[in-house]
């Protein structure tokens, strides 16, 4: 007569659950590290904004400083995104675009610089707007793209984690 103990085989037993939890941490943490990446080499420093669909510019390089990544034990889970914006909407107007009303007056611009008939540069065209003003921002989404970027080579960073031995 033969006899098993499938007991030993599921995945409740305190081993394998050890085993388990920190090799997701360790994998969680690298997929952060990877989205991290992709989002910050996606906002390039330019001058000016970026096209609305496209990631955003970045022009003294807060965004790209602070965009950062941290494991929830919590809930087990990574978090990836731009941190430490006081009181600013900023991160996520550019991500999801949106409005917000101004606080105080400040110049707009309405056109960007271009060529005139003979082919010159012109200079920017600014308007002033007044407090309260309403402006609307398109998205311009650089996380989103950047986990979608890196989904693929998802499932690979998990290959092999766990190497529990009977």
């Amino acid at each position: 007569m033969v006899t098993m103990q499938i007991k030993r085989l599921f995945f409740d037993r305190p081993r394998v659950q050890k085993a388990v939890g920190k090799s997701q941490r360790k994998v969680l943490s690298r997929a952060g590290a990877f989205i991290r990446t992709t989002a910050k080499h996606s906002i390039r420093k330019r001058k000016g904004s970026a096209p609305p669909g496209a990631p955003p510019h970045s022009h003294e390089g807060s965004l790209r400083r602070l965009i950062l990544f941290g494991y929830d034990d919590r809930t087990e889970t990574v978090v990836v995104g731009p941190v430490g914006f006081k009181r600013s909407t900023a991160p996520h107007l550019l991500e999801f675009g949106g409005a917000v009303k101004t606080k105080r007056p400040r110049l707009v611009r309405v056109e960007t610089r271009s060529r005139d008939k003979r082919g010159r540069f012109t200079k920017a065209k600014f308007r002033r707007v007044e407090a309260g003003t309403k402006l609307v921002y398109a998205p311009r989404p650089f996380m989103g793209p950047a986990l979608e970027k890196q989904r693929p080579k998802l499932p690979k960073v998990w290959q092999g984690i766990v190497g529990v031995r009977s």
